[in-house]
């Protein structure tokens, strides 16, 4: 199995990785996987409850599992949670097993496309603004570490996101091979 056969999304909660990763895969003759929704239909219940229950290093534990599995599968567009690469572990994974790509917003647009979802534990909290711009500072450099590509998700239609992402990601196979053939 080779390394470019997988593609790997990363990202803060709403930086559109399951959105852009079901359109990609359905671009490219690939299986669409969220490694959130995976880990809700293996526990029966939606993530908040786990955090609940288990807080956020059960959580975390979880979703360990569950990315080493599905990091083994080939031929995906795996959307991972946005704390995945919390872990050194999956950070090793996600950059051996496939391409990563960064799909980067500010904390600003972030907030505007999460506001309004209570599935999202994280943000919770009196100034999700504020979480959101801690996590940035916290998780940046961590997707910067494993990404392959980092691309600004902007203000762009998902249609259009989708299509230049396709682009640089070829783009990107291309210049592997060649240094595969070199």
């Amino acid at each position: 199995m080779g390394k470019k056969d997988n593609i790997f999304l990363v990202g803060l909660m709403g930086a559109g990785k399951t959105t852009v990763g079901k359109l990609l895969a359905k671009q490219l003759g690939k299986t669409f996987i969220d490694a959130d929704h995976e880990i809700e239909a293996r526990t029966g219940v939606k993530i908040p409850v786990i955090f609940e229950i288990e807080g956020e290093a059960g959580f975390r534990k979880r979703e360990e599992a569950v990315i080493a599995e599905l990091a083994s599968r080939s031929n995906i567009v795996l959307g991972t949670g946005g704390g995945a690469v919390l872990s050194a572990h999956n950070r090793e994974l996600l950059r051996t097993r496939g391409t990563v790509v960064y799909l980067r917003g500010s904390p600003e647009q972030l907030y505007e496309r999460t506001r309004h979802d209570r599935n999202r534990p994280l943000l919770q909290t009196e100034d999700p603004l504020a979480k959101l711009r801690e996590l940035y500072e916290q998780r940046d450099p961590l997707y910067r570490e494993v990404a392959d590509l980092v691309v600004d998700t902007g203000r762009q239609s998902i249609v259009g996101f989708t299509r230049q992402l396709k682009d640089k990601l070829e783009l990107l196979m291309l210049a592997a091979d060649g240094e595969a053939d070199g």
